[in-house]
């Protein structure tokens, strides 16, 4: 490892010395003849590298002279970027003029301290020492000058292979697939069964369950798909956030495992679904069992990839390799023929030897020394696609690597490929080690963390960094070293044995602070460690960084995070843990702490001189420090998704050097930084606010994503012209009018400045035109060279009379159109002359108040998936063909008549939404509920016209037979479901509904569900007297939420054969019931038979007064228990019976006061407790209620004690306690101090006394700064 980062520092070292302006600097140091004689020493070592490189594999000594002289490597160049750095500072100075003294002042003291001569003498001779100690040592070790040419990078696009292009599987692809399609399967009770792919590593378990993934036959099949790499820690809460994700596509941040799980299964319910869990290691099966829990909900028929190289947990599940029905069939090495096939095919770029006929010997024996793996073949077969001298074959063949590796077939062929590496390429490999196991990442930004390092350093100009970097990258990607992610083709991950093999070449110099390395640091070892990541938890404490202690020659710091990309999920870290961590690290140049919830940036970031690569995106900041613009080697600055960050500093524009600054999605920011246009290295900037015409003048390099504001102020298209569009490559546009403009503009000069605003159309992927104030639009809009253009919106152009031409556009795959008031009739001219809109799946038009007619030709739409039409409320012509794709609509405030118009020719919707649609009666839609035989989900709002959906259960299940799910809000005038339903007659007939939601229909009295209903939830219905289900039905509901229906009739729970109770005893799938709100509820009369309940929740509802809590002991399943605001409780309610597997309790508000109680037995499985004061709770200690609280808890929640004075005693025993929450307790005035150290989470909300010891300068702050999650609120 060594001599790679060494001969790539040695070529930045070089191009530093050959610096004018450090020569300058050097000179005037008096240090010149100094660095001279350097250089000539690092020449001498230079040539003996290639030499090291080959004898380091089987001599340790020989490894120990390059770690040594690769620490060296590392000191030296600290120092020439010390002198860089001051090198700049003098420029500026100079530049200033008669403000130097004020730039002076903004210089952190870093900047002048090193400038004593002294000290860089002193720091020279020791340089000088150390390396001529390791010049005398080579003779001992025998170093001798060799050449050897390492590969140019100039072929990597020829060499892609597909990776559909798989050999030898094709049996294993048929009985797989065999196992995903076939019946409703063997899986017992289970509504889903595992299909698994068991097999050693490298032998393409991945490769094939991504072949069936991305199989047409498997995507039409199955309703929802989800891909998650699992690796080796099996993190339930981080598996069920990623398949969240991928169902649903968004973004949203849960506050702990039961409700994201829950939000889970509502996504899976009666849904067919494909879940892979790729690369499981975990035995477990209590994590199997939480896991899976939200998977019951689906369709039956829904299956489990799961790749595995382990079989424990496959058997514990009931698999056996005697069983042929949950069989484990092992996925076998290729064959030597297949194998050959393989290897070939990566080698030549054809399956066989035809056109080398000479080099078959030595394939074959190479395709034997990789034992059939896919991965080995792969690899080696890149690695020799540029060699066809049977000499390099046969000198490779005979390589001594073979004969490390001899229990691995991989290892050798990873070595191999490795070494064939050019120095640039190994250590750029090797930073990946920094990536913890199924790590995601995206090229752009890896790219940047690589020139940040210094690593791209080239001898094409500057300005080609970034360029370098991408064909490196690309390069590595030829040979297999990274691959496409599974579930993202834009993104990037590592094989395992690839990120073991980084991990082995990185040595000393990489290293991991994850959860998966559990070796301890030495503190020797760190205070050389040069790079380091660390995989974030929810809470990161101290601890994790005590390691870190004195490694002050760090030059990365990177927070990672695995699963998720690009979401809403943060990992609590303390601000003072961080100011305190990096005030140990001067060295840094690439610093990540993305996704972290900091509230400040450390005043210590802006002395970080050598700082390249600041990465704050998805943090909590307010502010960025001003002293953060001396950081002069700043080339990248990201602060995307800071949703808090209001103000960045006013000396922006002296970051000479930014060339990529990212501030998308931090929406409280309204302005671009001061001097954005002087700024003359920026090459991408990717903002929400746009720029100004004027700015972007200066920004010759720009190019990606650029938003671009206020032309509605530009004088004449000159000015436009200027800015050189058709030249500069952007991928993502924004034109933006905005709200101020000249008014004696006239509406020609509109379309000639957005015409000189054509950009280029070889690179345009993304286009938004915003206020623009033209009649037309000019022609390039919509022009169909623009081959690469995939999403266009064109929104509140007010002025504009028609739509421009975008049905040629090929490749044009979303659609906006909106706030265009003054067009009528969209029609030919918005389509072509050719088939219109080829690839477009999803169109959108929005506020479109003058819109009367649209039509269109055969043909067009074929692709069309997804339509929304909002707030067009006079469209009453509509004149389509078939839209035989179309799967989902959507109609807010449109007339009813287009409504119908569209359901008559799209008879493939699945999905129905409608919103306050006019003259929308009963009749109107009756008569349409005939063409939506094919809808399985109905959501209908503010319908105020209809009253009933159906005439009868029995006629509605004619013609809405797959109707799985529907979701009813604020149809103030909806009685019923069906106008002839009586509870004696319906129930049976619509068998595939298992999912209803209501939601503020307030004149709905009546709700009779039927027999398939799973889930049921009526919220703020306030006018509902009852909820029935047949007699003897309800037999499969699983959850029940009913919510503030003050005017339910029934007073009793849990009845045998009362057929008008909501909740009978055969209802025995129940898993979660959510009561709030009844007042007439009086009692719950029996629970036991209710064996599935895993989560019961009871508030607000004071005329309650019988629980059978005797019962709770044979609720098994149940370990969720809220219990509160029930005033009339019988008084000997809670008397310490409890459900054996209870882990989470919230309780109080009863009759009883919480001092009265006696000693309640938990079980040992409660984790989270939660205790609510009411108005006859005296309670003033804490002591009182120690009794209480099991040792168990990790978790403490009290709120509502009013009379509380103290909670500093009566916790101490709680040494597990993690989480606490003090809310709503006015009077109390400490805390347990002892237990504060240990805690993950403080909350103090509403609690005076507290607040002001808690905050900054307070009694407390001591103690608590120190806790990742602190929540101080008034």
């Amino acid at each position: 490892m060594a001599e790679i980062v060494l001969s790539a520092f040695l070529t930045v070292v070089f191009e530093k010395l050959a610096s004018e302006a450090l020569k300058k600097i050097v000179r005037s140091k008096g240090i010149e003849s100094e660095l001279k004689k350097l250089k000539k020493t690092l020449d001498q070592i230079q040539d003996l590298l290639n030499d090291a490189s080959q004898k380091e594999v089987t001599n340790e000594a020989v490894k120990r002279w390059l770690n040594d002289l690769q620490h060296l490597a590392y000191d030296i160049d600290d120092l020439l970027d010390d002198l860089a750095t001051e090198a700049i500072h003098r420029e500026l100075t100079e530049e200033g003029g008669a403000s130097t003294s004020v730039v002076r002042k903004l210089i952190p003291s870093c900047c002048t301290s090193f400038s004593q001569s002294n000290r860089m003498h002193a720091k020279l001779d020791d340089i000088a020492t150390r390396l001529q100690e390791l010049v005398e040592a080579k003779n001992n070790l025998g170093l001798s000058v060799i050449t050897y040419e390492k590969p140019k990078i100039e072929r990597y696009e020829a060499s892609l292979v597909d990776e559909s292009g798989i050999v030898g599987r094709e049996d294993d692809k048929k009985k797989l697939l065999e196992k995903l399609l076939g019946d409703k399967d063997e899986s017992g009770s289970q509504n889903f069964s595992i299909v698994p792919i068991v097999g050693m590593g490298g032998v393409g378990k991945t490769t094939l369950a991504r072949l069936l993934y991305d199989e047409k036959k498997v995507k039409d099949h199955f309703e929802l798909r989800a891909w998650v790499c699992v690796s080796d820690e099996f993190s339930v809460p981080n598996i069920s956030r990623v398949i969240y994700q991928s169902v649903t596509g968004e973004n949203k941040e849960f506050a702990d495992l039961n409700l994201l799980q829950e939000a889970l299964k509502k996504k899976l319910q009666n849904k067919l679904f494909l879940i892979v869990l790729d690369d499981i290691w975990s035995e477990s099966y209590g994590d199997w069992e939480k896991l899976v829990g939200p998977f019951h909900a689906g369709t039956s028929g829904s299956r489990i990839i799961m790749t595995t190289r382990k079989e424990q947990l496959l058997k514990q599940l009931g698999f056996s390799h005697e069983d042929p029905l949950h069989s484990i069939d092992s996925l076998q090495r290729l064959s030597q023929e297949d194998a050959l096939s393989l290897f070939s095919q990566h080698a030549f770029g054809v399956p066989n030897f035809d056109s080398h006929p000479t080099l078959r010997p030595y394939g074959e024996q190479f395709v034997k020394k990789c034992g059939g793996l896919p991965l080995a073949l792969r690899i080696l077969g890149r690695l020799l696609r540029t060699k066809t001298d049977e000499e390099e074959w046969k000198s490779l063949l005979d390589s001594e690597i073979w004969s490390l590796g001899n229990e691995d077939k991989i290892v050798p062929v990873l070595r191999l490929s490795y070494n064939d590496l050019s120095a640039t390429l190994k250590l750029l490999f090797a930073y990946c080690s920094l990536f913890p196991k199924d790590y995601v990442f995206d090229k752009e930004e890896l790219v940047l963390l690589w020139m940040a390092e210094g690593f791209l350093q080239h001898s094409a100009a500057r300005n080609s960094m970034q360029q370098w970097g991408q064909k490196c990258f690309e390069e590595l990607l030829s040979r297999s070293f990274f691959q496409h992610a599974p579930h993202d083709k834009s993104l990037f991950v590592m094989h395992d044995l690839l990120n073991d093999m980084a991990t082995y070449v990185a040595g000393d110099f990489f290293s991991r602070l994850d959860i998966e390395i559990k070796q301890e640091f030495g503190k020797e070892p760190l205070k050389k460690q040069r790079h380091m990541s660390f995989v974030c938890e929810d809470y990161v404490v101290y601890k994790r960084f005590k390691p870190l202690k004195g490694a002050k020659s760090l030059r990365t710091f990177l927070a990672l995070s695995v699963g998720v990309v690009g979401s809403w999920i943060t990992f609590y870290l303390s601000n003072k843990v961080l100011n305190d961590l990096l005030q140990e690290l001067p060295l840094l140049r690439d610093l990540s702490l993305t996704h972290l919830t900091i509230s400040e940036v450390p005043e210590v970031v802006g002395s970080m001189k050598h700082l390249r690569y600041l990465n704050l995106s998805w943090t909590s900041i307010t502010h960025l420090p001003e002293n953060v613009c001396n950081l002069y080697n700043l080339q990248t600055l990201i602060l995307s998704s800071c949703y808090k960050l209001i103000k960045l500093p006013e000396s922006f524009s002296k970051l000479k050097d930014l060339q990529h600054f990212d501030m998308m999605g931090s929406f409280m920011l309204k302005t671009m930084p001061l001097g954005i246009g002087e700024l003359k290295s920026l090459h991408t900037l990717s903002s929400d606010i746009g720029l100004k015409l004027t700015e972007l003048k200066n920004l010759q390099n720009l190019h990606g994503k650029v938003c671009i504001d206020g032309l509605g102020n530009v004088e004449n298209s000159a000015d436009a012209r200027e800015a050189n569009f058709s030249r500069k490559r952007f991928s993502e546009l924004v034109l933006d009018w905005g709200d101020e403009f000249n008014v004696l503009r006239t509406k020609s000069l509109e379309k000639e400045i957005l015409n000189e605003l054509m950009p280029y159309n070889g690179t345009l992927e993304k286009l938004r035109i915003s206020l623009y104030r033209g009649v037309e639009f000019p022609n390039w809009v919509g022009d169909p060279s623009y081959r690469r253009l995939t999403i266009v919106s064109i929104e509140s152009c007010e002025e504009s009379t028609s739509l421009p031409m975008l049905g040629q556009l090929p490749s044009l795959k979303e659609l906006f159109i909106g706030g265009m008031s003054k067009v009528k009739v969209v029609g030919m001219e918005f389509l072509g002359t050719d088939l219109a809109f080829p690839s477009l799946e999803i169109l959108e038009f929005d506020s479109m108040s003058g819109w009367e007619e649209w039509s269109t030709k055969s043909g067009a739409f074929p692709c069309l998936q997804e339509l929304c039409i909002e707030d067009c409320p006079n469209l009453v012509r509509v004149s389509l063909e078939a839209l035989p794709s179309l799967r989902v609509l959507k109609l807010r405030k449109c007339g009813h008549g287009v409504l119908k118009s569209l359901v008559d020719i799209a008879l493939s919707i699945t999905k129905l939404e409608i919103d306050d649609i006019s003259g929308l009666t009963d009749e109107v839609w009756r008569g349409m509920i005939g063409c939506l035989g094919a809808v399985e989900e109905i959501k209908i709002s503010e319908c105020n016209e209809i009253r009933y959906l159906w005439e009868s259960e029995a006629e509605a299940s004619k013609l809405l037979m797959n109707l799985k799910m529907l979701e009813l809000r604020k149809c103030e005038n909806l009685v019923s479901l069906g106008e002839k339903d009586k509870e004696d007659n319906c129930g049976s007939s619509l068998t595939s509904f298992s999912w209803l939601g209501v939601w503020n229909c307030n004149s709905l009295e009546h709700c009779s569900c039927p027999d398939s209903m799973e889930t049921l939830d009526i919220w703020d219905c306030d006018s509902i007297t009852s909820v029935s289900f047949p007699t003897g039905g309800g037999q499969k509901l699983k959850s029940l939420v009913i919510w503030d229906c003050k005017k339910l009739s029934e007073k009793e729970l849990g009845g045998k054969e009362k057929t008008r109770f909501l909740i009978k005893s055969k209802m025995q799938m129940l898993e979660f019931v959510f009561i709030a709100n009844w007042p007439n509820l009086k009692s719950i009369s029996e629970l036991s038979c209710f064996i599935h309940l895993n989560r019961l929740c009871i508030s607000e509802c004071p005329g309650m007064e019988s629980f059978p809590d005797h019962e709770l002991p044979n609720l098994t399943s149940l370990t969720e228990l809220t219990i509160k605001k029930c005033t009339s409780m019988d008084a000997s309610f809670p008397r310490g019976l409890w459900p054996p597997k209870l882990c989470r309790l919230e309780i109080g508000e009863l009759k009883k006061p919480i001092s009265e109680w006696g000693p309640q037995n938990f079980p040992t499985s409660l984790s989270h407790l939660t205790l609510y004061g009411g108005p006859y709770d005296d309670v003033k200690n804490f002591a009182q209620l120690s009794h209480l609280l099991p040792s168990s808890l990790t978790s403490l929640g009290i709120d509502r004690f009013e009379k509380l004075d103290s909670v500093s005693t009566g916790l101490q025993h709680l040494t597990s306690l993690q989480h606490l929450f003090i809310c709503n307790c006015p009077k109390t005035v400490d805390l347990p101090e002892k237990l504060l150290s240990s805690l993950l989470v403080l909350r103090i909300v509403k609690c005076p006394n507290l607040k002001e010891k808690s905050c900054k300068g307070g009694s407390y702050w001591p103690l608590i700064s120190l806790i990742p999650y602190l929540d101080i609120d008034e």
